[in-house]
């Protein structure tokens, strides 16, 4: 890959996964120059266990990006089962908001789909590029990013907008002093690998006292096997024991052990990995010259699956108000303070539920949040779908 040297577009986008391929597409699509950088090549994976709620589905569904998902080998996943308090009930994944399946697509496939749907629409995107800062003008506007490619040749980018979709991490939030702006705490733990070998019917739920795991079928036949759990009880396990993986299957042992015992006869074809922490917490989503966006933005725990959803939900309100600072047709503190304000208003309820989830509270009480968890992300992927496509003209009232 040619060394980008010094380049000038009007949106630089650090980040090339979930949140930050989705921007860049949807700025292409309503006709602005937008590069997006990342410094992992692609296809490659990250940790994340990718289940696609139903928003998530009816964003792709919405972008032409389903299509090539579905393609790709991950199955739609057509039932979901839950298993809490020695009782099971398999229920069909109704027809809604457009789309009548959930995805669980591995991260290395996904990823790399958006990505080239960005740059079919004609968003430069630029992987082994390192973005080690953020330049700023006199009065601390951000105007662009520094770093260096895969062989150490230094780059720059100026731009009238800079975006953080560079992950939890963030080095754009931090160059920029993004504040955390809520901040409630890091009390979940999830723990997850990758299974070949049963049948993977469907998504599979299993609730015990103090612990939430499941399966996700996804890519090669494969299924996403997770626990989640507090993360005081997963960081004492796994410092008394041997290894994650021991902490893995006796946890699946402890609250999910008819899936331990489904699993003999599967064969595990990755490592344990996951998070010992994860931050439930809002970072200030804008400034001079620059916005974030995906977990760099707002990261919850996996508890609730909701992550990739959030991503493109906040995709699409970041690239809508991005378009309009660029026309003119709002000034940009009106339409980046819209953008954090709306983010604020649709992650609520959701965030809310997750962060009651990982108190981790009796059975019966843990599924009636997850049953109020269900109705609120049928309720946003209804209010998503009935949004007028980004760059598509809005028909006047009849």
């Amino acid at each position: 890959m040619l060394a980008i040297n010094h380049e000038q577009h009007d949106v630089v986008i650090v980040g090339a996964r979930a949140a930050g391929a989705a921007t860049g597409l949807l700025l292409a699509r309503m006709g602005h120059d937008a590069v997006v950088l990342d410094r992992a090549d692609l296809p490659s994976d990250t940790i994340s266990t990718h289940q696609l709620a139903r928003t998530g589905v009816v964003a792709l569904h919405r972008w032409g990006v389903l299509a090539d998902v579905v393609a790709s080998g991950a199955p739609a996943i057509r039932q979901v089962t839950f298993h809490a308090a020695g009782e099971s009930s398999t229920r069909p994944i109704k027809d809604k908001s457009g789309v009548d399946h959930l995805l669980a697509p591995r991260r290395y496939v996904l990823d790399t789909l958006l990505a080239e749907a960005a740059a079919r629409a004609g968003a430069a995107v630029r992987t082994g590029i390192t973005v080690t800062g953020v330049e700023r003008d006199d009065a601390g506007r951000a105007t662009g990013v520094h770093g260096h490619d895969r062989h150490g040749v230094p780059i720059k980018v100026d731009a009238r907008f800079v975006i953080g979709a560079d992950g939890l991490g963030s080095r754009v939030a931090h160059a920029v002093g993004a504040d955390i702006v809520e901040d409630r705490g890091a009390d979940g733990a999830t723990l997850y690998a990758y299974y070949s070998g049963p049948e993977w019917p469907g998504i599979e739920f299993f609730t015990a006292d103090g612990q939430f795991s499941g399966i996700f079928p996804t890519n090669d036949a494969q299924a996403c096997i997770w626990v989640c759990a507090p993360s005081a009880t997963t960081r004492a396990a796994r410092r008394s024991a041997r290894s994650a993986e021991d902490v893995f299957e006796a946890q699946l042992r402890f609250g999910a052990p008819d899936l331990a015992r489904r699993l003999r006869t599967a064969r595990r074809t990755s490592p344990v990995r996951g998070m010992l922490r994860a931050p439930n917490q809002l970072r200030r989503a804008h400034g001079p010259g620059w916005a974030l966006v995906g977990d760099a933005s707002y990261h919850r725990d996996a508890a609730s699956g909701h992550g990739l959803s959030d991503a493109f939900r906040d995709a699409e309100l970041l690239a809508l108000a991005l378009d309009r600072a660029l026309r003119g047709d709002e000034s940009e503190e009106t339409a980046l303070g819209g953008y954090e304000r709306r983010r604020d208003e649709a992650l609520r309820e959701i965030f809310e539920i997750t962060c009651a989830l990982v108190t981790y509270p009796p059975v019966p009480e843990f599924v009636a949040l997850t049953r109020q968890l269900g109705v609120a992300i049928d309720t946003e992927a209804a209010a998503l779908a009935a949004l007028p496509m980004p760059g598509e003209p809005e028909l006047a009232p009849v």
